[in-house]
C-alpha cells in the first residue's frame, strides 16, 4: 500500500496495532486520540484515508464526516465502532462513509478495505453529502456477529435504492423490524407505512384501498406466500399500476421460495429487486449475551427489578435451539426477569422457563445431522445467491468437502489428544487415509495427554 492514513481512536492498543500494521504495509500513519486533532490534520491537507472510531472523548466521529467531505472532497473515511447496532451502520451510510466495520474487527480485513480505499482515493472525484436526520438510538436490531453486520450493510445499501425488497427468515427473526427500519430511514420516512395481510386482498377493490392508504409510502406484504394465487395476481397488477406517486413494495416470507407454486413467477421477479436473508438466532449464538442484556435493561426501564444472568444460565441459553428465535428469547428473558428469586438468574430458572416452551431441544442433542444439513444448505444457497445469475467458479465439490473435512479432522485430533490411531477409529476411516488427509489439508498434529 502507498499513502498516508489518519487514525483516530481513543484506545491506545488499537492505535498501536493499526500504526504497526499499516506501517509494515508501506503506509505513513498519523494516529491520535482526539477528533479535534484529526480534523486539524484533514484541514491542513494531510492524509489520503481516515480510519475513525465513532465515540471519542471530544465528539462523535460520524458527525465529522460532512465536515471532512467539505474540506477534502473524495477522501474515504472508514468508520470503526463498538456500537454494534443497525443504527451505526445506517448513520455511517447516511453520512457517506466509505466503509463501516464493527469492533472487534478483523485486522487483515481492515487492511484490505484500507488498500481499496487508498486505490479509490487515487481515482475518485468528490462526494456529495446527504442531509442528516436525527434518529432514535433504541432500535431492537442488535448484534455484533458477522451475520448481523453483513445484514446491517445490506439494509444500509438498499435503504434509498427504491428497489422492491424481499425479506426472508424464520419466524421471530425480526423481518418486520427490518422492513420498518428500511422505511423509517429512507426518503419515504414521512409517508405512510402500510402492512398488507391476505384479508386486505380478498376482493377486487382491495388493491385500490391499499394504494389510497399508502399515498406513495411503503407497502409491506406480510408473509407473501400466505397469499393465494388470485391475491398474488392482484399484487402484480397493483405493482404495475401507473402513477406519479407509486409506493415502495416490500415483502416478508418465512420460506426461501424454493418450492414450485409458493409464489407466482411474475410476483417473485417483481419483488426480488433486493433479497435480504435474516439469520436465525442459532446462526448467531454469540449475539445472545448482548440481546439478553438489552432485554433485561428494557425490563428494568419498564419497572422490573434489575437482573443479571449467571454463567451457567448463559451457557444453557446459548445451547438452546431457539425455534422462535429472537422473539422467543425476549419473551423468555422478560419472564425470567419477573420470576427470578434473586438478582442473578440461575440455570435451574432458565430450564424451568425453557422447559415449558415448544421444541426445547438443545443444539447439541438429537437431530444434529438434520440441523447440520440445514446449516450447510443455507450456507450453499447464500453462496450461490452471491453470484446472481452467474455460476460459482468450477471445482465447487472439492472446495466444500475441504471446508467440512478440515475442522472435522482438527477437532477429532484435538479430542483424541493427537493420537492418530484413536482419531482414525473415531472418524471410522483407515489410519493411512487419515495420514494422507492430514498432509493434504496441511493440519498440524500436536500430541498431548488427553484428560478425560
Amino acid at each position: 500500500m502507498d499513502g498516508t492514513v489518519l487514525v483516530a481512536d481513543d484506545d491506545r492498543t488499537i492505535r498501536t496495532v493499526l500504526t504497526q500494521a499499516l506501517t509494515r504495509a508501506g503506509c505513513k500513519v498519523h494516529a491520535t486520540s482526539s477528533l479535534t486533532t484529526l480534523m486539524r490534520w484533514v484541514a491542513e491537507g494531510r492524509g489520503d484515508v481516515v480510519i475513525s472510531d465513532v465515540i471519542m472523548p471530544d465528539g462523535n466521529g460520524l458527525e465529522m464526516l460532512p465536515k471532512i467531505a467539505e474540506d477534502r472532497p473524495g477522501m474515504p473515511v472508514i468508520v470503526i465502532s463498538a456500537q454494534n447496532t443497525i443504527m451505526t451502520a445506517i448513520q455511517a451510510a447516511e453520512a457517506e462513509a466509505y466503509d463501516y466495520l464493527p469492533k472487534p474487527f478483523d485486522l487483515p480485513d481492515l487492511m484490505k478495505r484500507t488498500a481499496r480505499a487508498l486505490e479509490s482515493r487515487r481515482r475518485s472525484g468528490g462526494r456529495v453529502d446527504n442531509d442528516r436526520v436525527d434518529r432514535p438510538e433504541d432500535l431492537p436490531l442488535i448484534g455484533q456477529t458477522p451475520a448481523m453486520q453483513a445484514l446491517y450493510r445490506v439494509v444500509a445499501k438498499v435503504m434509498n435504492a427504491d428497489l422492491p425488497v424481499l425479506i426472508r427468515g424464520e419466524s421471530g427473526t425480526g423481518k418486520s423490524l427490518i422492513a420498518r427500519a428500511i422505511h423509517d430511514f429512507s426518503d419515504r420516512r414521512t409517508l405512510p407505512f402500510i402492512t398488507v395481510t391476505p384479508a386486505d386482498l380478498n376482493d377486487l377493490e382491495g388493491p385500490a384501498r391499499i394504494m389510497a392508504r399508502a399515498k406513495g409510502g411503503t407497502i409491506v406484504l406480510d408473509e407473501v406466500t400466505d397469499l393465494d394465487d388470485a391475491a398474488q395476481g392482484r399484487v402484480v397488477r397493483m405493482m404495475d399500476a401507473p402513477g406519479d406517486h407509486l409506493p415502495r413494495f416490500m415483502a416478508t416470507s418465512q420460506s426461501r421460495l424454493s418450492q414450485p407454486g409458493e409464489m407466482r413467477d411474475d410476483l417473485y421477479y417483481r419483488l426480488g429487486g433486493a433479497v435480504i436473508d435474516v439469520p436465525g438466532l442459532r446462526e448467531r449464538v454469540d449475539d445472545i449475551p448482548l440481546l439478553i442484556t438489552h432485554f433485561l435493561q428494557k425490563s428494568e426501564r419498564d419497572g422490573a427489578s434489575g437482573r443479571r444472568v449467571s454463567e451457567a444460565a448463559l451457557t444453557t441459553l446459548r445451547n438452546y435451539s431457539w425455534p422462535g428465535n429472537v422473539r422467543q428469547l425476549e419473551n423468555a428473558v422478560r419472564r425470567m426477569g419477573l420470576t427470578a428469586r434473586a438478582d442473578e438468574i440461575s440455570r435451574d430458572e432458565v430450564i424451568a422457563v425453557l422447559g415449558n416452551q415448544p421444541a426445547a431441544e438443545p443444539v447439541m442433542g438429537q437431530g444434529d445431522s438434520e440441523r447440520l444439513a440445514s446449516s450447510v444448505a443455507q450456507h450453499l444457497r447464500r453462496y450461490f445467491d452471491l453470484h446472481g445469475a452467474m455460476l460459482p467458479p468450477a471445482g465447487l465439490y472439492p472446495r466444500i468437502l475441504r471446508e467440512v473435512e478440515l475442522p472435522l479432522i482438527e477437532i477429532a485430533l484435538e479430542a483424541t489428544g493427537g493420537n492418530q490411531a484413536k482419531c482414525a477409529d473415531l472418524l471410522g476411516i483407515n489410519r493411512n487415509t487419515l495420514r494422507k488427509k492430514i498432509t493434504d489439508l496441511d493440519i498440524r498434529v500436536t500430541r498431548r495427554r488427553k484428560l478425560m
